[in-house]
């Protein structure tokens, strides 16, 4: 199989100059550069530039992908909107990182599974991803907890020291984590978090608060009216820019006075998160075996009701004498066996089976289809 990666970054404070599209180009050939974006695939060779290096600089998201399990994902906010304090408990390892540039925090979100599957194609994914950008600068902390999941995931795969889960606990646990939103649900595939895993950790997360109302002319107006003369001309100088689509938000939070995020202390071990994990996915697979067990055994009843319509077809596909028609016998008479032994019937069904062996004893083909199945 060919090697695949796939690299795309993606401007959305503000457009990248000519100047800096030009430096950007002296980083790849092949790579389609426009005022927002650089995308690139490669099937051969690697890339030159350093994601990191160009995150901080020029771009406000990247996503990473290749074929041998690799999904990364890289946000830049203001870091006032995301102070570093917040988010530095939920990083862990490799897998969820964080630091500072001089305006700007920077996450590092990260996955790994050699043997996991993949599909060629990953352009539309930092789309369904970027939301949790604009979820992050709201104070909305659901976004790191599912990166923390995943790399706890990760990190038990990688070792199996039990004393130190003991020692490891949960960051603060957000609102909401039973009820995501449509990008953190894309996040949660992207970084491949466990579903059990995130059952159990939602159970110790209140509910979502509801949305923040529609801000009305009359609530803003005396807000704007407080706000200091020399602040007020800063957001107004940013906004003749046109430089900075998050601005609005940034200007509603300062108005209206930023929350603090919905969330509870995070009091339970790895360990325990791990293991409880581990039962309801044991009892999840319990519950679905049975299920299948059930919908199996009414499959074979209904059919070994239905015993002399199933001969009466094998019969039919029997006499085109084609191979295809030998082998969809075969499938009929392979469950047919099956539900009879279910029910109790096997021994007429054998006696029946024995006599089409001796009818149509010179049809070679059949016969040894017949005996490969052990159809006997």
């Amino acid at each position: 199989m060919s090697e695949y990666q796939y690299f795309e970054f993606q401007a959305l404070e503000r457009p990248l100059s000519r100047e800096e599209q030009e430096q950007l180009r002296d980083l790849s050939t092949r790579a389609r550069i426009t005022a927002t974006s650089f995308t690139n695939t490669y099937h051969w060779g690697n890339f030159r530039g350093e994601p990191r290096r160009m995150v901080e600089r020029y771009f406000d998201a990247h996503l990473y992908v290749t074929n041998w399990g690799t999904h990364q994902l890289m946000l830049r906010l203001p870091k006032q909107r995301l102070p570093l304090r917040t988010v530095q408990p939920y990083c862990l390892d490799e897998h969820v990182e964080a630091w500072n540039t001089h305006t700007h925090i920077v996450l590092d979100l990260t996955s790994e599974d050699e043997g996991g599957d993949w599909a060629e194609g990953a352009d539309d994914s930092l789309t369904a991803l970027i939301g949790v950008r604009d979820e992050l600068a709201a104070g909305d902390l659901r976004p790191l907890y599912l990166a923390w999941l995943s790399a706890l995931a990760a990190w038990e795969l990688l070792d199996d020291d039990e004393e130190e889960y003991e020692t490891v606990t949960e960051p603060p646990v957000p609102a909401g984590l039973a009820d995501l939103t449509a990008p953190q649900r894309a996040l949660a595939d992207y970084l491949r978090v466990d579903t059990d895993l995130l059952s159990v950790a939602a159970q110790s997360s209140p509910a979502a608060p509801e949305p923040t109302a529609k801000p009305t002319k009359k609530e803003l107006q005396p807000l704007i009216t407080a706000l200091p003369a020399k602040e007020k001309d800063g957001f107004l100088l940013r906004l003749a820019l046109g430089q900075e689509p998050q601005l609005h938000t940034e200007l509603l939070h300062r108005l209206r006075g930023t929350a603090t995020p919905a969330t509870t202390p995070g009091n339970r071990s790895a360990a325990h998160l791990l293991d409880a994990a581990h039962t309801r996915r044991t009892e999840r697979r319990r519950r679905e075996q049975r299920r299948q067990a059930e919908a199996c055994a009414q499959h074979l009843t209904a059919l070994a009701t239905d015993a002399e319509s199933v001969w009466r077809q094998v019969e039919a596909h029997i006499a085109t004498k084609q191979t295809n028609a030998y082998d969809q016998a075969v499938t009929l008479l392979r469950d047919l066996r099956d539900a009879c032994d279910h029910v109790g019937n096997g021994a007429d069904f054998r006696q029946r089976l024995t006599r089409l062996r001796e009818t149509y004893q010179r049809r070679p083909g059949l016969i040894h289809r017949l005996n490969t199945h052990n159809l006997r």
